[in-house]
């Protein structure tokens, strides 16, 4: 879902805000100010920004001579996937990377943005309430909007029909109208209208608006917003003049998880193998046999011998190339410690983060699998050494050494976070202390290049572990995008879920992860003004700076890039280094 058109944009604003609030394969569309009725195509590139005429001939839409759409939004979908496609006069590739939002017209929820009317039928069907309603955009017709409302037709002699009716949204003059001599100042002044009203289509049959289809999609810069109106929802609303107390907001989305996860039909065979139920921490928590980690030391003679309950997890909203891989798994048991350092072994791991205590008010949630300071422990074929331990604030680290008994390969050395202040069957008070643990445990996976995936466990492998793990994702999303990329919160939980069962446990759980996002937003925002808006660009989260500051950065700015994480680490030395090669783009 993207808002990357811009109704009213001339070529120099679309090259300040590119500039301002881009990073390389940002862009974003907009009219031609000199062909009525065609389109501009601007793309950061590098340093500079360069504007590709789109003509719009009325049957279709093509970059005069290339390929031909049906609508704007399929010729930019097109060249977002086809990279090396597009290129400049001068040969230069042009990347269409990240789109650059415009604000949303209304903050309301049920509006949902970017979406196709086939995505809107099918998710209006699954609900299957007649006078359930959704506003997005139009694909057609970029800058109107489209009101779907699933309808029930009453029909004499017969069983009533239900369809998806499709409302078309003019824009005309900055109000709202769907034909007529009624016009609205603001798309929310037209739906409570006809929220009262109904609206009567051409056939002569009335549309009732009833209850809204509220979208999850929210706009990063602007989750502030979005938790606010959660919060209110949950707390209750205003009915009749008396407070009722409702059960939205928060509840409702995490709720709609709940219902989504009892549809997911996926085989866990290998946890339910008898040989196997004494390898599971708890009995009804079993890894998908699809994403499950298999230990390749197993004895194919010997059934279940290559059975540990661990999952890959990636981030299948990103691109194929460009999916982080994680290992979430249960607490050891201590049947299971052997089994979990040969999958630390074999998987190249070198980081662990470890989110429980070993025994939580008295019940024994993980056996300590590593030994105490400066011994040595005997996990079949392996020893592990404990070479250091320290503390810091919420958490403790210990730098671990795996190696082989036989000494048929060098040692690793292994970092192991625990973090200590996740209280047991609640959340943290606040979200500061995680992110900046999460903040140093991905600083030292990135100190080994060729690492394989972090391993995070708590005691199911599902709780802790799933928020941890989608914090992680959403943040990186932020880091590589910008402030003006969009996330879907239960929708990145479903991702997950989809190859662990149960991840992320509570409506607590889920709230957090609202939180988590707002504060690093909040963070970043202020580290970018103590850098200054002169030497930063506002959307990528990395702070990197112009060419000139990269050769001398002052004090300030040192011990700002000293705070930042190791993902913004990475990408302002990445850009340093790609600035020194850049060349300047000849513009269209």
């Amino acid at each position: 879902m993207v808002r990357w058109f811009h109704r009213d944009l001339s070529g120099l604003d679309a090259e300040s805000l590119l500039k301002a609030r881009g990073v390389h394969g940002s862009f974003l569309a907009r009219p031609s100010k000199k062909n009525q009725g065609d389109f501009s195509l601007s793309v950061r590139v590098g340093e500079t920004v360069t504007h590709i005429r789109i003509q719009n001939t009325g049957d279709y839409y093509d970059l005069y001579g290339g390929e031909k759409f049906a609508t704007l939004s399929e010729l930019v979908e097109y060249y977002t996937v086809e990279h090396g496609t597009l290129q400049d006069k001068d040969g230069t590739i042009i990347e269409l990377k990240y789109p650059l939002n415009c604000s949303d017209p209304t903050t309301e929820r049920w509006y949902h943005g970017h979406l196709s009317g086939s995505n809107a039928e099918k998710m209006l069907w699954e609900r299957d309430e007649p006078g359930t309603f959704l506003v997005r955009e139009s694909l057609s017709k970029p800058g109107d909007f489209v009101l779907s409302v699933l309808t029930e037709e009453m029909s004499k002699g017969s069983s009533n029909k239900r369809r998806v009716s499709h409302i078309k949204i003019m824009c005309q003059n900055d109000r709202y109208t769907v034909g007529g001599s009624e016009m609205f100042d603001t798309l929310p002044d037209l739906v409570e209208h006809f929220k009262r009203k109904g609206i009567e289509e051409l056939s002569g049959t009335w549309v009732y608006l009833k209850q809204p289809y509220y979208s999850t999609r929210v706009n990063a810069a602007d989750i502030d917003n979005r938790v606010r109106v959660l919060d209110q929802t949950a707390d209750g609303e205003v009915e009749g003049g008396s407070e009722k107390k409702s059960k939205a907001g928060f509840w409702e989305e995490f709720d709609y998880l709940q219902k989504q996860e009892a549809k997911v039909k996926k085989s866990r065979e290998e946890g339910m193998r008898p040989e196997n139920k004494s390898k599971n921490r708890y009995k009804n928590i079993l890894p998908f046999d699809e994403t499950r980690v298999v230990l390749e030391s197993g004895d194919p003679s010997v059934i279940g011998s290559d059975y540990i309950n661990a999952n890959y997890v990636k981030n299948k909203l990103r691109e194929p190339g460009d999916q982080k891989v994680y290992i979430a798994t249960q607490g050891c048991l201590l049947t299971t410690v052997n089994d979990f350092w040969q999958m630390v072994w074999q998987e190249q791991s070198r980081v662990i983060v470890m989110t429980t205590r070993e025994v939580e008010k008295g019940r024994n949630k993980c056996v300590p699998y590593w030994p105490e300071l400066e011994g040595t422990k005997e996990v079949g074929g392996y020893v592990v050494s404990c070479l250091s331990e320290r503390d810091a604030t919420d958490y403790k680290i210990r730098v671990l050494e795996i190696a082989p008994l036989d000494q048929s390969d060098v040692p690793r050395e292994i970092w192991h976070y625990q973090y200590l202040s996740w209280p047991d069957h609640g959340v943290p008070h606040e979200p500061g202390g995680v992110l900046s643990f999460l903040s140093q445990v991905n600083s030292r996976q990135m100190d080994f290049p060729n690492a394989g995936p972090m391993i995070i466990h708590c005691s199911a492998g599902i709780g802790r572990t799933g928020t941890i793990v989608v914090i992680d994702m959403l943040v990186e999303t932020i880091d590589t995008k910008g402030l003006d990329c969009d996330i879907d919160i239960q929708k990145s939980i479903q991702m997950v879920r989809e190859q662990r069962s149960g991840m992320v446990q509570t409506e607590a759980q889920y709230k957090f992860i609202y939180l988590a996002v707002s504060q690093y937003i909040e963070t970043t925002k202020t580290k970018m003004q103590a850098i200054g808006n002169t030497d930063t660009e506002y959307g990528n989260l990395s702070l990197q700076p112009k060419p000139k500051a990269s050769r001398k950065v002052s004090k300030n700015k040192e011990e700002v890039y000293e705070n930042l994480g190791a993902k913004g680490k990475k990408d302002v030395k990445k850009q340093r280094s790609e600035e020194k090669k850049s060349g300047s783009v000849r513009k269209r």
